[in-house]
């Protein structure tokens, strides 16, 4: 178990390194996560078009796949991105939002992950048991029913186990996960964030700037967990309660803050 202290080393190398982290992202929530990623000193792109996706997985440094507000055309862009790094050794981030909310998202993301295997896995409880087939409801990206630390920690084992990949599952206590031994819980945050959409979202595209230069996926997702429950706790402080608003503008002064902590 650890309390949000964020790996300085990795993000003086984001500023340094200034990372293209590509985003497949949804219409919800583009804008802030290509801001998050200019706080922390890294390049956004945002580019989704299956025509081009070849050519622009291969200029990233890393690839954050955003399945929320999916279609057909997303999905086959993702799958382009994902075989194509996997190619190039690019890592990925893969965000299924929603997984669960329909058979037809499901049964999308399954084949995708028989195309190619991501490096990260960025998920809620919720998203977690739809992909390891457990057959939970989702309400949008909420989780209702089970909640405790057991059925997080069990989760996030399974899933990375089932796929070879680290798991980032979020909440209030977040969970790191290898599959393979390792595993962290994160504990910190603000209670505030559920009041703003795109904080997991946000998280997602930042983990890919830190899995740009951070080779290790399971460390690279145990330093973007720490930084963004820090974020949030200077956030809510700076932010004084006045609402989502406020947050949302504050998470982006504290990312920027921290990251300047780390030259």
């Amino acid at each position: 178990m650890s309390t949000a202290m964020p790996d300085l080393s990795i993000l003086a190398a984001v500023r340094a390194e200034r990372p293209l982290v590509h985003c497949i992202s949804n219409i919800v929530t583009a804008n802030d996560c290509a801001n998050i990623l200019y706080a922390v000193g890294a390049s956004p792109m945002m580019a989704e078009a299956p025509e081009e996706m070849a050519e622009i997985s291969a200029l990233a440094d890393a690839n954050v796949l955003n399945l929320g507000t999916p279609s057909r055309a997303k999905y086959a862009a993702a799958e382009t991105c994902l075989v194509e790094s996997n190619g190039s050794g690019c890592p990925v981030v893969l965000d299924p939002v929603g997984v669960g909310a329909s058979s037809w998202r499901l049964g999308f993301v399954s084949r995708l992950l028989e195309a190619g295997i991501p490096d990260i896995v960025r998920v809620t409880l919720a998203e977690a048991e739809a992909l390891l087939g457990m057959g939970r409801a989702e309400q949008g990206v909420d989780s209702p029913g089970r909640t405790g630390r057991a059925a997080r920690v069990y989760a996030a084992e399974t899933l990375g186990a089932q796929l070879g990949c680290a798991v980032l599952l979020t909440g209030p206590e977040d969970v790191v996960s290898d599959g393979a031994g390792r595993l962290e819980i994160v504990r910190g945050g603000s209670d505030l964030m559920p009041l703003l959409t795109g904080g997991g979202c946000m998280l997602s595209a930042l983990t890919g700037a830190f899995a740009a230069v951070e080779p290790d996926g399971y460390e690279a997702a145990l330093a973007a967990s720490r930084f963004w429950k820090l974020c949030s706790e200077r956030a809510e402080s700076l932010s004084r309660g006045r609402g989502p608003g406020s947050l949302r503008a504050a998470l982006m002064d504290a990312a920027r803050g921290l990251s300047m902590e780390a030259k």
